[in-house]
């Protein structure tokens, strides 16, 4: 919905409630509040306090609705770290969130990679149709982009990686694949952002289960 109708599944108090829903009013207003997309800039641009953020936020390839569409399958939403696993919501709905680094420890070892990109290549039977959320490790969004052009299909990658080596190039070669996905332009990122795009989306689903 982008209309005035709110809920925030994550606020269980009135004070919470109302922290929130003031925020999201400003945003409306500066941000814009026409389409779902415009709902996940909204909530981008509170999660890192500044509407700049809004305008850096990237989509392809209809990433609401794939993800709406993984979350009602019950599919995976695999992470690059466990500040993002921590930070999504995971009541309501049915999908279970990983995080990469649970994984592929051998590998990491092995070829002397970063721990969240060998998690990523150890779980890449679980990626098909999966939700990917990325809001740290560039080395890891490279190697999503690098299964992908190996024939991997998730449903969704959020990628938002922060920081000046290979963040904003990775973020420009995932906005090539031919794969849903939410990212933002530059250096800028990180967890906020990505975990604001998931919860959006999740807020988004649990609305239309209502």
């Amino acid at each position: 919905m982008t209309e005035n109708t709110y809920i925030d599944p994550g606020a269980d108090t009135r004070e919470g409630y109302a922290i929130s829903s003031t925020s999201r009013g400003l945003a409306r207003q500066v941000v814009g509040n026409e389409t779902p997309e415009d709902r996940i800039r909204q909530r981008c641009a509170i999660a890192v306090g500044d509407f700049g953020m809004a305008d850096l936020m990237a989509f392809t390839s209809h990433p609401v609705e794939a993800g709406l569409r993984a979350l009602a399958a019950g599919a995976p939403v695999i992470t690059d770290i466990r500040m993002v696993q921590t930070g999504i919501r995971k009541n309501e709905h049915q999908s279970e969130v990983l995080c990469a680094l649970d994984f592929g420890a051998d590998i990491s070892r092995e070829y002397g990679i970063t721990r969240t990109s060998a998690g990523f290549m150890a779980l890449r039977d679980r990626l098909e149709n999966a939700i990917i959320v990325i809001g740290n490790a560039p080395s890891a969004l490279l190697t999503v982009c690098r299964m992908i052009d190996e024939g991997v299909r998730p449903s969704l990658v959020i990628g938002t990686p922060v920081g000046f080596v290979n963040a904003k190039e990775s973020k420009e070669i995932l906005r090539t694949k031919h794969v849903p996905s939410v990212s933002n332009v530059g250096t800028r990122g990180g967890t906020p952002p990505a975990v604001a795009s998931v919860n959006e989306i999740i807020t988004m689903y649990i609305e239309s289960q209502r």
